[in-house]
């Protein structure tokens, strides 16, 4: 009986620690401080970073190529092992609630893909861990002041399933800046309206969009996004309304999918960009990067 744990085990995890194991390694770890994170041996490590393991279908692979670049940095940032086991177990559960792998359960268990997604559903409370992390992460980034705009920044997540700002979940009065270092409340549903709206308009354009936070803008932000090589759009929403703005931005999905829109503002509208992506995880990704090369 080839239940989706017995499917982890042995089809997705050792492809997972192999590839954690390749980045943790290339961020300065030694092999026996990552066998201890992976709760594997050392010699295991070893056979990974030599690449002595099974790849799985291109797909698949990318999916979890995503998740060990995630795990990798909550553990260079100093997340616990409760923090990882958690967040790992979550991130292969939202990849079965959103039907990206039943494809490839379904022909290895031998059931249907019905079957497969019948058995995840997608809640707030892992939603909000997820934030959590990825805020915490975001936070610890050195030079965030940097792009903490006038109107402070926000970070939304509309998880599988968000109808309405009240399913999204971001920062409760923006993260802002206290004694030039950045603050911000625990993330939690519908905190926000506009950024809220925002991401809820986009992934209704794309829903492999679900993520989006604001920052500063200027002409030395700006060159710095286009040297990045991330697909970039430009618009100016001055004059218009709230609602009128989010069309305006998220209209540009529906014939592309920028990592970046860079809004020129106008009069009454500070100028912004707005970092999308996957996850929250994946925005401050991006983030980090962008303050990378600014």
């Amino acid at each position: 009986m080839k239940t989706p744990s017995v499917y982890i085990a042995e089809e997705l995890m050792p492809y997972l620690r192999a590839k954690i194991a390749e980045i943790l390694y290339r961020g300065g770890l030694r092999q026996s401080r990552i066998a201890m994170y992976l709760g594997i041996t050392q010699a295991m490590v070893s056979k990974y970073l030599g690449g002595n393991y099974r790849r799985p279908p291109g797909d698949v692979a990318g999916l979890l190529d995503s998740i060990a670049e995630e795990i990798a940095s909550l553990i260079l940032t100093g997340a616990s092992k409760d923090e990882i086991i958690a967040f790992t177990s979550r991130r292969l559960f939202e990849l079965f609630s959103s039907g990206k792998l039943c494809k490839h359960y379904a022909k290895y268990a031998g059931v249907s893909e019905e079957t497969c997604r019948s058995l995840f559903v997608f809640g707030h409370s892992t939603a909000v861990e997820d934030m959590k992390l990825a805020l915490r992460e975001l936070l610890s980034l050195s030079r965030l002041p940097e792009l903490i705009p006038e109107v402070r920044s926000n970070l939304a997540y509309a998880p599988p399933g968000a109808k309405s700002p009240s399913d999204v979940i971001a920062i409760p009065g923006r993260i802002t800046l206290v004694k030039g270092r950045p603050y911000a409340l625990p993330p939690e549903p519908g905190a926000s309206k506009f950024t809220a709206s925002l991401i809820l308009a986009v992934a209704d354009r794309n829903p492999e969009i679900r993520s989006v936070m604001n920052v500063k803008l200027n002409e030395r932000i700006a060159r710095a996004v286009k040297r990045l090589g991330f697909e970039y759009a430009e618009t100016r929403t001055g004059g218009l309304s709230d609602e009128d703005a989010v069309k305006e931005i998220a209209n540009i999905f529906e014939k592309s999918s920028p990592d970046f829109v860079l809004d020129w503002g106008g009069e009454g509208v500070e100028p912004l960009v707005y970092v999308f992506g996957r996850n929250p995880f994946d925005v401050v990704k991006k983030v980090k990067t962008l303050l990378e090369v600014v």
